[in-house]
């Protein structure tokens, strides 16, 4: 199923998570289990949150140290959605496995919110 995820794009081009993992690199165009780098013997990742639209109004898209947020659209297996306040974009994903697919434009991003 196809989904959106914002993530982060640093000066060297590259795309890392938000929030977990975040010094990883995700890797575009192959499946990424959940749990994808144990340390100390647990998971670090329980899941991927994803929206169904590129929309999360609680994460700001630019931050005040210049950090460039982008929308890669994704797809996902393996998922459980779960309820969460409108004001942080309503119903989101939790997947077990996800592919980054593609960095979305923030007018694509756009028109898919308008679409919606």
């Amino acid at each position: 199923m196809k989904a959106y995820k914002l993530m982060r794009m640093k000066k060297d081009g590259k795309v890392y998570p938000l929030f977990i993992d975040k010094t990883t690199p995700t890797k575009f165009g192959e499946w990424l289990p959940a749990e994808c780098h144990p340390t100390k013997g647990f998971a670090v990742r329980q899941g991927w949150h994803c929206c169904f639209t590129p929309y999360a109004p609680h994460l700001k898209e630019t931050l005040s140290n210049g950090e460039q947020r982008v929308w890669v659209e994704v797809e996902v297996e393996d998922y459980s959605t779960y309820d969460r306040p409108e004001s942080q974009g309503g119903a989101w994903i939790l997947a077990n496995r996800m592919k980054a697919i593609r960095i979305i434009t923030m007018d694509e991003a756009a028109a898919i919110r308008a679409a919606s």
